[in-house]
């Protein structure tokens, strides 16, 4: 997989808002191992795009493609099995950080679950603060016992144990204080290095997010 997507001449209606179009004639190209930003006003269309790309909706009418592939006829689960995704409410669930991380790669070791949460800075708070239980630590109700921008962490390196090809970003710092968005771009960025490589598609409202992009594309009554 390459991991170029393309949007060609899509429309799209949710199902129960059919006199509301969000995307008209919707045209973009997201290159393999690029980074692309999505920036606008909110119903612009930016949040829609990524729902199309992981497929909960499947657009009204034109393609979204894959590597030159219609996404409709590539199989679900291997598809979204290379891809990474952070919102921005992270979804923890009332289990230990193990568990969770867990639902990225069920087969994960240990170590591949530290590794993730090194490269998310993730495991430095985990260290210092749960000596005693480790990754064994239990998170909470959404993740209650946890500060916002460590729920952020985790759910960064729950995307990260994927090992994706295609990371998906949206909004995924803007709940946060300067120093948190500092500190989880800053390992957004370094994994890009470290692995190299992937596609990223970023929706943000910050300059501060999207200044590295290489492409920004600014959408507007979709």
């Amino acid at each position: 997989m390459q991991g170029q997507f393309e949007f060609r001449n899509v429309d799209f209606f949710y199902p129960a808002r059919p006199d509301n179009k969000i995307l008209d004639q919707f045209s973009c190209i997201f290159e393999a191992g690029k980074t692309t930003a999505l920036v606008g006003p909110s119903g612009s269309g930016k949040s829609t795009t990524i729902q199309l790309l992981e497929r909960f909706y499947d657009p009204s009418a034109g393609s979204v493609l894959l590597d030159g592939q219609d996404v409709k006829t590539l199989n679900l689960k291997s598809m979204r099995q290379v891809i990474g995704y952070v919102g921005q409410e992270p979804v923890l669930f009332n289990a230990s950080i193990k568990e969770n991380m867990l639902f990225a790669k069920p087969d994960a070791t240990d170590e591949e679950i530290i590794q993730a949460l090194k490269d998310a800075n993730a495991w430095s708070f985990i260290e210092k603060k749960m000596t005693k239980t480790g990754i064994e630590t239990q998170v909470g109700g959404s993740g209650g016992q946890l500060s916002g921008g460590q729920k952020q962490r985790i759910a960064i390196a729950r995307a990260f144990l994927k090992q994706p090809r295609i990371l998906l970003l949206d909004e995924a710092t803007s709940a946060l204080d300067k120093m948190n968005e500092r500190a989880i771009q800053d390992a957004i960025d370094n994994y890009r290095k470290k692995i190299g490589n992937i596609t990223t598609i970023v929706i943000a409202h910050r300059l501060s997010t999207i200044k590295d992009a290489d492409k920004i594309v600014v959408m507007k009554n979709g």
